[in-house]
């Protein structure tokens, strides 16, 4: 991660969860939280989930995560586990909270992109696969945490990763445009729900950043369907088509900064909204 500011206190004595942390903008959203005093549980599925379209992480790459954080001196407890297990998150929720005192930021970042197509022509799992890790598990995080929080009575705040897909649609990702949609929709309603709790619940809309996300076999195919092997270089003209600004894609740090925006207390009469870090790609 590069381009953040140097050690704050906005999140001084606060505690983060963050999923999908293993690398990409998970990991930059961990790191920026802890720059900022926040104490982090981390995890990540770290192996291939069905449908999954995109390269998965790998232990390692958690393990790097963890040791950055150790680099700021923060405190952080982390595991490998997948989202779409309930039971597994809300034990590591138990087990974290135990061990750092509290919870007080909830950033669901887990998720897929799936495998490119016509929606009447994919496989019915493949579809569900993508619902099943990209909504679902947003709500199992979300479940879990938001039941600490209301334990605590202090409040919190939940930010959960859409996407431009969550305010318009991409061809040919109609399993993915309809989780991301579909975020919002339970954004909306946890934002009712808890209001009177003090818990804020937003989503942040990125348009492309450059991740193993993004810049993978399966995404150069959908923008270069006529090359037999296409490269990132190759695909540049339509990364930039997406967007208002004349750029490609945005950094991880755009995006970690505005869920450090939805986090703090900057936000502290923020809810129901949802955010695009986007250059402009929900414009066009």
């Amino acid at each position: 991660m590069s381009g953040g500011p140097s050690m704050g206190g906005r999140l001084a004595g606060k505690v983060a969860l963050v999923s999908g942390a293993a690398r990409g903008q998970g990991r930059s959203h961990a790191l920026r939280l802890a720059e900022e005093g926040a104490d982090i549980l981390a995890f990540d599925v770290c192996e291939p989930v069905p449908a999954q379209g995109n390269p998965p992480a790998a232990p390692d790459d958690l393990a790097k995560t963890v040791a950055e954080i150790e680099k700021l001196d923060r405190r952080v407890v982390s595991a490998q586990l997948d989202a779409r297990d309930y039971a597994a998150v809300e034990a590591f929720l138990a087990e974290g909270v135990g061990e750092l005192g509290g919870l007080d930021v909830v950033v669901a970042n887990h998720g897929i992109t799936g495998i490119a197509g016509v929606a009447h022509e994919m496989r019915v799992e493949d579809f569900q696969a993508v619902l099943d890790t990209n909504l679902t598990a947003v709500w199992h995080v979300a479940k879990a945490s938001i039941r600490l929080l209301v334990a605590q009575g202090r409040g919190g705040s939940v930010i959960m990763t859409s996407s431009s897909a969550g305010i318009r649609a991409l061809q040919n990702m109609s399993a993915y445009t309809a989780a991301k949609h579909g975020v919002v929709g339970l954004m909306r309603g946890l934002a009712h729900e808890h209001a009177a709790d003090g818990i804020r619940v937003n989503t942040i809309h990125p348009t492309s950043v450059p991740t193993p996300m993004l810049l993978n076999n399966n995404t150069f195919h959908i923008f270069r369907p006529d090359l037999d092997a296409p490269t990132a270089e190759d695909c540049m003209d339509g990364f930039r088509s997406l967007n208002l600004l004349p750029v490609p894609w945005v950094e991880e740090i755009d995006i970690s900064n505005g869920v450090l925006y939805l986090a703090s207390n900057e936000a502290r009469y923020v809810t129901g909204i949802t955010l695009p870090v986007d250059a402009g790609n929900v414009m066009r």
